[in-house]
This record gives C-alpha cells, sequence and structure tokens, in this order.
C-alpha cells in the first residue's frame, strides 16, 4: 500500500471500531471527509457507502465505494476492507482501495490503516499527487488518527481538538508576527535571524498535549517483533472479495 498510519490508542477496541465504522461518528474526527452515509444494500453484502469532501464553502466532491469488516477474527483483531472512485471531474483520486485493522497489544490498542489509490489527470495528476497531494493525505490521516485518539483516551471531542489546533496554530503565528514588528530597529541581518529563529521554535515546538499532532502516529510499517500480537498486513481476501462486489 502507498500510504501507512498507524496510532497506539489506550482505549478498547468496541469504541475504537464504533468511532470509526459508524458514518456519523466516522465524520466527526477524520478530516478527509465532511460527510460519510451508508447506502442501502441487500442484507449480506458488502457496506456501500458515499463519502464527500468541502474543498471550497461552495465546493464539495464526493465519491462512492464499499466496504466489508470481520469483527470476531480467532487471534483477537479486527479488520475492514475497502474499495471506493470519485467520478467528479475535479477529483484527483479516480479509484482506490485501503485496509483498517484493529490489533489489542496490552493496554494499548493499535489502530492503523494502509492503502493506495489511482490519480486521474495523466501526467500531470501524477506529478501533483506525488509533490502535494499524496504527502497531504498522509498527514491528514495521521492528524486525524491522533485526533480519533484524544477523542478515545481523553474524552476531548473532535470539534474541541480541532478549536485547540486552531488556538494553538494562531499562537504559534502571533509569535513570528509579534517578533517581526518588534525587531525592525535592528540591522536586516539581525532581524531576519531573530524572525527564523522564533519561527523554526514554532514550527518545531511539540504540540500541547491537548492538540492533535500527526507526528504521534507511525507513517511506515514497523518490523514484526516476535511474539507481536497480530500482524499489519493487508486483509487480502477481504480485498479480493471488494474486487467482485
Amino acid at each position: 500500500m502507498g500510504l501507512y498510519v498507524e496510532a497506539r490508542i489506550r482505549a478498547g477496541i468496541d469504541d475504537v471500531w464504533d468511532r470509526s465504522q459508524l458514518p456519523d461518528r466516522h465524520q466527526r474526527w477524520d478530516l478527509r471527509f465532511s460527510e460519510i452515509d451508508y447506502l442501502p444494500c441487500a442484507p449480506g453484502e458488502p457496506q456501500h457507502f458515499r463519502y464527500a469532501t468541502r474543498v471550497l464553502p461552495l465546493l464539495t466532491v464526493d465519491g462512492t465505494g464499499v466496504s466489508a469488516g470481520e469483527r470476531n477474527r480467532p487471534d483477537g483483531t479486527r479488520t475492514s476492507a475497502l474499495r471506493f472512485s470519485s467520478a467528479h471531474p475535479l477529483s484527483l483520486i479516480e479509484e482506490g482501495r485501503g485496509y483498517w485493522r484493529y490489533i489489542p497489544d496490552g493496554e494499548e490498542l493499535r489502530f492503523l490503516t494502509g492503502y493506495d489509490y489511482r490519480p486521474r489527470w495523466g501526467r500531470f495528476g501524477r506529478i501533483v499527487d506525488r509533490l502535494l497531494f499524496r504527502p497531504l493525505m498522509g498527514w491528514a490521516t495521521a492528524w486525524s488518527f491522533d485526533r480519533l485518539r484524544l477523542w478515545c483516551e481523553r474524552g476531548i471531542t473532535p470539534e474541541r481538538s480541532l478549536c485547540h489546533a486552531l488556538a494553538e496554530l494562531l499562537v504559534r503565528i502571533a509569535a513570528v508576527v509579534a517578533t517581526a514588528a518588534v525587531v525592525p530597529v535592528a540591522p536586516v541581518s539581525v532581524c531576519a535571524a531573530a524572525v527564523l529563529a522564533v519561527a523554526a521554535v514554532a514550527l518545531l515546538l511539540p504540540p500541547l498535549p491537548v492538540t492533535p499532532a500527526a507526528r504521534r502516529c507511525l507513517r511506515r510499517p514497523p518490523e514484526r517483533a516476535a511474539g507481536r500480537s497480530g500482524s499489519a498486513a493487508a486483509p487480502t481476501a477481504l480485498l479480493a472479495t471488494l474486487e467482485q462486489s
């Protein structure tokens, strides 16, 4: 899979499953989606759904997908696989597939995802995806996973954690602006050095514990340690089933 994100959450598997599988809860914490709705399907069939992302106040990009999950695996883990596509002409993602894994590990739960997609718009789309869109998607996924972690562990709702993130961002920007406004009387080199130093601190300073941060999540699959519970491997059987749906 092209993108991988893993968060370690000190919460029960049922809580994380419900908040990531139920559309009305999932859309609250996942930065990548504005709306997620289940579509009608026959009993026993994989679940079809519609998703939408609000790009601008009056512009929404949507798509559809299908998912299937395994809640009762012999090893105590759970799995969800999905396939998705968008016919919207402004959607860079044409089609893709991915999976979610829920792996108990002592007092923590390894909640992870792996997914990949095919961009549209030909060579131009591939360049935009590689340089901008794919890194942004990876960051948004990791930031959202940490937002979910705060909700499950600390009871900080996704709406409140977003307020914390915006407030902290404004404080960091204000520190840089204030420095630029205070030191103009100094030589240009001193002024530039001071502003760059404050900007570096604002960028590198760890976020507050109540603020979501993508840096708290793994972005590459860890090596499988001996005796470690569960595997992060993709659920190939479920993915193959969805390819036929």
